[in-house]
């Protein structure tokens, strides 16, 4: 069994105007030409999550209505899976490039969520024209711009 090592880059913080990325000192040059990209893939860690018991959880029951009864985490975005890491695609508000301060309009982490890395949104290898689903998620908005005011409540099982 492999390990690895991983460092936090910096952490997901939340103000009065917000989700922010906080970067450490030392990965602010990593920053250099990330502007003119609209949006950023932010790889997270859900550290809430982190324990023993979610890192061997496989299969979970029914996590969206209609889904299959019981379901592979491969096939869901639980926290609960053996390396419990995320990904949240994030439009840019605004880079302050000396602080190491990426304002995004969204992002689905916790305040003190260590960011692991960041990578540029590019379509021509982030977006897919025509993706598949299974039918029991046929119903879901086709983007994340429409999933801002989608009534996720009415998907979920918890």
């Amino acid at each position: 069994n492999m390990t690895y090592q991983l460092n936090a880059i910096g952490k997901v913080k939340n103000d009065e105007n917000g989700a922010f990325i906080q970067l450490n000192p030392e990965y602010i040059p990593g920053l250099q030409a990330l502007d003119g990209f609209s949006h950023i893939n932010v790889l997270w860690w859900f550290s809430e999550c982190d324990n023993e018991a979610d890192r061997h959880e496989l299969q979970t029951q029914q996590p969206y209505k209609d889904a299959p009864e019981i379901m592979g985490v491969f096939a869901t975005r639980s926290p609960a899976r053996p390396n419990p890491i995320a990904m949240t695609a994030s439009e840019v508000i605004h880079i302050d490039f000396a602080k190491g301060i990426i304002r995004v309009a969204f992002i689905d982490a916790n305040d003190n969520t260590p960011v692991l890395d960041i990578k540029p949104y590019t379509p021509s290898f982030d977006r897919v024209e025509a993706p598949g689903v299974p039918a029991w998620s046929s119903g879901w908005p086709k983007s994340t711009e429409a999933s801002g005011y989608f009534d996720w409540g009415q998907v979920f099982n918890f």
